[in-house]
């Protein structure tokens, strides 16, 4: 647990349970009237940049599986670099900025306004550029985020799009499932106590592969944006799938891995991985449950569960 000498990133980490928990309580019934509201669409449109990008990559799992929605991500550029706008006939246009001050990102709702598109922001702050221009506005509410890299905004932006997926599904039990996740993430944050003796070795490190799949997808990125942006590790992310198609030629021996497998749909196809990289003499890094996953690992990270 964080001491008063903590850092401003260890302190805004162990903050997310009882943040993301406020944050339920607060934005649930809000979404709930505001997807009561929205006019008829058939996919959203979502446009973001760096962790707020990789939000939108788990939406493209969580509205597709869950509610049935194709999650398009915008491409910024085609409306402020090159002045060519594509047609959204059919789009929920959707926003997500921590500071709502990303000029392209405001650009893209502006323009889904001028065709007529219904808009929605996902910001830290209503009062900024792109919470004034959307029809729609869900302020995450977890206060300024000091440290450098995103942590307590990232939590939030996730939980409220897994919310929006379970309203749009209609299903209770979703909500529900959604109501736990901040006991889980106690749960998780209980057992980090030990993480920094357990990694003392990869201090050295100057590049890894992070692979997850599915919902873990936008995972891969953010802990290699994490390692990039924080240990200057040239970590990159990908899908089990595609690290199959190349860039599982690049290792050996001692070549560190972290895999992201928790237990779930997409778990048999990263075992599979995982045992192929175990034959290369990859050095393994595993997030999961599932303890047979994690005996394979050099440096197993186990998931707890909330009831832990």
């Amino acid at each position: 647990m964080p001491t008063p000498m903590s850092s401003w990133l260890e302190q805004e980490i162990y903050s997310q349970p009882a943040l993301i928990a406020a944050l339920l309580e607060r934005v649930i019934p809000q979404i709930a009237g505001i997807t009561a509201r929205l006019p008829a669409f058939s996919y959203a449109l979502i446009a973001a940049r760096g962790s707020s990008d990789h939000a939108a990559t788990y939406a493209k799992y969580a509205w597709a599986a869950m509610a049935g929605y194709p999650v398009a991500l915008a491409a910024p550029s085609l409306y402020t670099i090159y002045q060519t706008p594509p047609r959204m006939e059919g789009a929920l246009v959707v926003g997500i900025s921590q500071s709502g001050q990303s000029p392209d990102i405001v650009a893209v709702l502006a323009e889904a306004q001028r065709q007529g598109r219904p808009t929605l922001a996902i910001t830290n702050d209503r009062s900024s550029p792109l919470g004034a221009i959307a029809d729609e506005v869900i302020e995450l509410g977890v206060g300024v985020e000091r440290s450098v890299a995103a942590t307590k905004t990232y939590s939030a932006q996730l939980a409220i799009m897994a919310a929006f997926a379970a309203a749009l599904s209609g299903a209770r039990a979703r909500m529900d499932e959604l109501r736990a996740l901040p006991d889980a993430m106690a749960a998780i944050l209980r057992g980090t106590n030990d993480i920094a003796r357990r990694i003392k070795g990869y201090r050295e490190m100057t590049g890894c592969a992070v692979i997850g799949r599915g919902y873990d997808y936008a995972t891969a990125f953010e802990v290699a944006l994490k390692l990039k942006e924080l240990t200057y590790v040239l970590a990159n992310a990908y899908s089990s799938a595609d690290f199959r198609h190349g860039p599982i030629a690049t290792i050996g021996h001692g070549s560190p891995v972290l895999l992201i497998m928790p237990g779930g749909a997409a778990y048999a196809d990263l075992w599979d991985l995982a045992r192929d990289l175990q034959q290369r003499e990859a050095d393994l890094l595993v997030i999961s449950d599932m303890p047979e996953a994690l005996a394979l690992a050099r440096t197993p990270l186990a998931l707890a569960s909330a009831s832990s």
